[in-house]
């Protein structure tokens, strides 16, 4: 069984909204920090959001402020990324990722710092 499962990407166009979800494998998903990263072709994977599932705490990449949003299902053991407002440099493969049970996130979140990851789920944003 994986560790997490992303879901919820597509095709959208610039200005429209999609909801990412990752479930969570319960035993990663207490006192952990999950973030979301992405990364489009050509450039490094940068993480865009982080919560830490213990104390809620939120970590926001500054291109993605008052735009994408972070949020925790505990009965779930789910992490939503809403994303608003989209633009076309939103578009990359978006991967869901867990700490090796750390319960703070890195401000930023770096790719070394997470342990286990999801497959990825593609975004694409038209203009």
């Amino acid at each position: 069984r994986e560790r997490l499962v992303e879901s919820g990407g597509g095709s959208v166009q610039a200005g429209g909204s999609l909801r990412l979800s990752c479930a969570v494998d319960a035993n990663t998903y207490d006192a952990n920090c999950i973030a979301w990263f992405r990364q489009a072709p050509g450039k490094e994977r940068e993480g865009v959001a982080a919560i830490a599932t213990e104390s809620g705490r939120i970590y926001y990449a500054d291109s993605v402020k008052g735009r994408f949003s972070i949020s925790q299902d505990n009965d779930e053991n789910t992490v939503w990324l809403q994303m608003n407002n989209l633009k076309p440099e939103d578009t990359a493969m978006y991967y869901c990722a867990a700490r090796g049970w750390q319960p703070s996130c890195p401000n930023p979140p770096r790719r070394p710092d997470f342990d286990y990851w999801g497959q990825g789920t593609q975004v694409s944003v038209s203009s």
